[in-house]
């Protein structure tokens, strides 16, 4: 049986989230984002017009397109309005899988006996901004990179459907910068060599492009000839992310203890991050030689920032740990979990640090997740008692 594959993404999900708070704002350009320093997290088509994208510099947002207005990000307002999103389009579908926070895949394969896929998909897209007043686009094709790739060239409200077909001639004249798996640095490797759009990289032998590229380049150049067979799986939702260290000597060495929070820290941001979470709150726990034990928490706004977590984690440490009596364990966990897709709070923080963090990601990624990692963090010996 064909398989249909539902890819739905609300349109300019933070903007359309704002200003269903605040009327005002439509009609005009808008960016979500925060700080001088900061970048732009999300911006509506008015601001597009000049240029604007995602995770550009507000000071170059702002050089592009003066008068546009600049509102901070609420991520606890995005979360929302996600969840309930969410909750409307498991209500209706089979098979939803949660992508991000502003995107689903939905597997509706054999819904075409009792009514038309696209039909149906119209009319839960319907619903869906109906009941939330979120303007949402959507593709129905044979596979999730089809759907997806069409969902971006249909918007806004340019709804798709692609038929087994039409995909390949749907894809060829598409840049290759349409497939979803293809950076920056793969762009600028195939450039290099002419390829540009995806039917110059759909003729070429899968072997050598993979010679090229490594190991992923076999699976490019399936996407790019409309080739994928991964499952829409349904997400399932983590409470929380936790590490615990138990030490085999009992320690009060402060330096050697806030070194392995710092390290517990990273791991298990880089972990959210992976995961795709954020988290809005923070517990840390110790355990004494005679087997107290305690814990503190704290709320925080919804990220997945070293930096930020660290700071709560060493802080609550510092409240916590008021016996000096030696320790036998300590731990740390993020529980409040949303999802999001943003690597930092894009809200917050500046431009050097998300590109420190997607440097550093982008290490951990290709040779483990001890590849790289702050001094601090580092697990050094406690000094002998």
């Amino acid at each position: 049986m064909e398989r249909s594959i539902v890819h739905m993404d609300l349109d300019t999900f933070f903007v359309s989230c704002v200003r269903l708070q605040n009327s005002d704002l439509e009609g005009i350009p808008l960016i979500v984002g925060g700080g001088d320093r900061g970048v732009v997290a999300s911006c509506s088509y008015e601001a597009r017009r000049f240029g604007v994208r995602s995770a550009m510099p507000i000071k170059m947002a702002l050089k592009l397109c003066p008068e546009a207005k600049i509102v901070k990000g609420d991520m606890e307002l995005f979360s929302r309005y996600s969840t309930t999103v969410t909750q409307i389009i498991e209500e209706k579908a089979p098979v939803v899988e949660k992508a991000s926070i502003d995107e689903h895949y939905l597997d509706i394969t054999g819904m075409d006996k009792f009514h038309g896929a696209y039909k149906w998909t119209n009319e839960l897209a319907a619903k869906v901004t109906r009941e939330t007043g979120l303007p949402i686009s959507f593709a129905l094709s044979v596979n999730k990179t089809v759907s997806k790739i069409a969902t971006g060239e249909g918007k806004p409200k340019g709804n798709l459907e692609i038929a087994a077909s039409q995909v390949q001639h749907f894809l060829n004249p598409l840049s290759i910068r349409k497939i979803p798996m293809v950076g920056n640095a793969t762009f600028t490797l195939l450039s290099r060599i002419g390829i540009r759009n995806i039917q110059t990289l759909a003729e070429m032998p899968g072997q050598v492009l993979q010679e090229m590229i490594g190991k992923n380049g076999l699976e490019l150049w399936k996407k790019a000839n409309g080739i994928d067979n991964t499952p829409v799986e349904p997400h399932r939702y983590r409470k929380s992310l936790s590490t615990e260290d138990t030490f085999h000597q009992d320690t009060t060495d402060l330096h050697f203890l806030r070194a392995v929070f710092c390290g517990m820290v990273e791991k298990l941001a880089y972990q959210l991050r992976q995961e795709n979470w954020l988290t809005s709150t923070v517990t840390v726990k110790i355990r004494y030689s005679n087997f107290d034990t305690e814990t503190r928490q704290v709320a925080l706004d919804y990220t997945s920032a070293d930096h930020t977590l660290t700071k709560a984690v060493l802080e609550l440490f510092e409240k916590l740990y008021q016996r000096r009596m030696s320790l036998r364990l300590i731990g740390v966990r993020f529980s409040g979990l949303v999802r999001g897709t943003y690597q930092i709070n894009m809200f917050e923080d500046t431009v050097e640090l998300m590109s420190l963090y997607q440097a550093m990601d982008k290490i951990k990624n290709r040779f483990g997740a001890n590849a790289v990692m702050r001094c601090n963090g580092a697990f050094l010996k406690p000094k002998a008692l």
